[in-house]
């Protein structure tokens, strides 16, 4: 069995060693040092503590109680009880000076995170440097070069820079991202619900002056002229990643759809779940070719559709809504065929076999979206009339109709916008049977989810602006920070906090290396109760969000 044994040296110092008995005669395993003030006496025992206690063996201290960290000497200290820098090491290797800290790192949260990085199973990956460059991204996103500081705050030993680029090489030539798409449908499917996945896109720009076969000019609600992609990503109805996917920066985000959807339903052999969708995605094409395929589908409808599909209550009804009224009716395919004869005053059911030229449509009224429109409209007027008169100066907002180079204010516009205040359509291929109106409606709403996926990538993960400049580095970026979101996601699952407070408030726990007579040991950092119940949640394959 071994123990902790004590010795005096001949320069009046304590020596700390671990040793055995053999054959009736103690012998010495390990020599940790010596230590000239109380201070390093107490680092040399935990030192050996810690030893013992990671080889599983049951220590007998024979002259030194378990608890007390800091104890007296054998002989008296023949230099001050601190940590202060000391002289530099003698020629006879006897004393190297004081204990003194020579680094510190926060590898308790690079720990935990790479804790949720293998509960998700990206393990299967295989790559180290991966995975720390992930992480890396998690806690602080930076350029590829300076990952290597980050890394080092994490406690990690990065690699060398041409490491890192052969690694973005390797997560794209090696299917990295089929692997990590894999693993996260496992774990949506084994923890949550695949049967209804979101869908939305963005834009990311590039800081470069001209366009490749990739990075195009195109749409940009942020009136941007920089050369971009489009990145498509679905969701999980919590928001977990499922898939992503890149296209030209010119592509119309309507086509996106469609390629996403089913490079996810062939990758895991699926036939039938629900795409939500925004109104952006509303395009014959779109819904024609996922019901072709077997899917279902919600999508968001454009309120000027309303006058068409709602002509029954219109014409019955005028434009009397009450808050909550919900109307479930028909909205043509293809604005040639109208199946809803608005003579007849009860909505028609929709049926697939009796109504071919038509999908369901759900329309809401909400009073407090209706005073919501009505403010923006006001807005729009006042500044439409602003544009007429001289005013100001801006582009033809809406409202505004030119005539002979004459700019009016377009009443009649106005005044049909007016009318449709409150109102929001969702258009749908799921008949009532199976799905009422209030499920249609609940279920387009958590499209704030995939947003908010967005929302993470671009702020908390900074996926742009990106300075790639080829194609496969930047599949290898995107990568990344679709690993890095499955991450984070988990992780604030699991502790219920943002990502950006959880790194906040555990980045700051520092561990602290000591070195002492030709040696180091690490020491872990006083955890507060708060911070360590979020590191064990973090751990803890079976956790819930933290109860606030």
């Amino acid at each position: 069995m071994a123990f902790i044994r004590r010795v005096r040296t001949a320069s009046g110092a304590t020596a700390v060693q671990i040793a055995a008995y053999a054959g009736g005669r103690q012998r010495i395993l390990e020599h940790l040092g010596s230590a000239h003030t109380e201070a390093e006496l107490g680092v040399l025992l935990e030192q050996a503590r810690e030893r013992l206690a990671v080889a599983g063996q049951l220590a007998f201290d024979l002259d030194v109680q378990p608890s007390p960290r800091v104890v007296e000497l054998v002989a008296a200290p023949t230099g001050q009880g601190v940590l202060d820098p000391g002289p530099p090491a003698a020629p006879d290797g006897r004393r190297d000076g004081p204990g003194r800290v020579v680094a510190t790192d926060s590898r308790l949260l690079f720990n935990a995170l790479a804790a949720v990085y293998t509960a998700l199973g990206f393990d299967e990956v295989a790559d180290a440097v991966f995975r720390d460059l992930v992480l890396a991204r998690v806690v602080e996103p930076s350029s590829l070069r300076d990952s290597e500081r980050v890394l080092r705050d994490l406690g990690r030993a990065p690699a060398s820079y041409a490491t890192m680029k052969r690694t973005l090489r390797r997560a794209h030539t090696g299917s990295y991202r089929d692997q990590i798409a894999a693993a996260c449908f496992t774990h949506a499917s084994t923890s949550g619900d695949v049967s209804l996945c979101l869908y939305d896109v963005t834009t990311l720009y590039f800081e470069a002056e001209h366009e490749d076969e990739l990075r195009k000019v195109g749409y940009s609600k942020e009136r941007r002229v920089d050369p971009q992609v489009v990145v498509g990503l679905l969701v999980d109805r919590q928001g977990f990643p499922l898939e992503i996917g890149c296209f030209a920066g010119n592509k119309a985000e309507t086509t996106t759809l469609v390629p996403i959807i089913s490079q996810f339903q062939e990758r895991h052999g699926l036939s039938d779940f629900v795409v939500v969708a925004d109104a952006g995605m509303l395009s014959g094409t779109n819904l024609r070719e996922l019901d072709e395929a077997g899917l279902r589908f919600i999508v968001g409808s454009r309120v000027t559709k309303a006058p068409v599909d709602l002509a029954s209550h219109f014409h019955w009804n005028g434009d009397a809504f009450t808050d909550g009224q919900v109307i479930d009716t028909l909205t043509p395919r293809t604005g040639h065929k109208i199946e809803n004869d608005q003579k007849l005053r009860a909505e028609p059911v929709w049926d697939p076999a009796a109504h071919p030229g038509s999908w369901r449509a759900v329309w809401a009224y909400s009073a407090k979206r209706a005073a919501r429109d009505t403010k923006t409209l006001s807005l729009q007027e006042d500044r439409a009339k602003q544009v007429v008169a001289g005013e100001k100066t801006a582009r033809t907002p809406r409202f505004v109709k030119t005539s002979n180079g004459t700019r009016s204010l377009d009443e009649a516009s106005l005044a049909r916008a007016r009318r449709l205040v409150g109102l929001k359509g969702y258009v749908t291929n799921i008949d009532a049977g199976l799905m009422p109106p209030g499920e249609v409606i609940s279920s387009y709403h958590d499209l704030w989810r995939v947003e908010q996926s967005f929302r993470m990538s671009k702020t908390d993960l900074r996926a742009r602006p990106m300075f790639h400049h080829v194609r496969d580095a930047i599949e290898a970026h995107l990568t990344i920070v679709f690993t890095a979101l499955a991450v984070s996601r988990e992780a604030q699952r699991r502790t219920g906090l943002a990502i950006g407070n959880l790194v906040r408030q555990l980045r700051p726990l520092r561990s602290a290396t000591i070195a002492i007579n030709g040696s180091e040991q690490t020491f872990d950092p006083h955890v507060p109760p708060a911070q360590q119940a979020v590191l064990d949640a973090l751990q803890d394959t079976g956790s819930h969000a933290l109860t606030k």
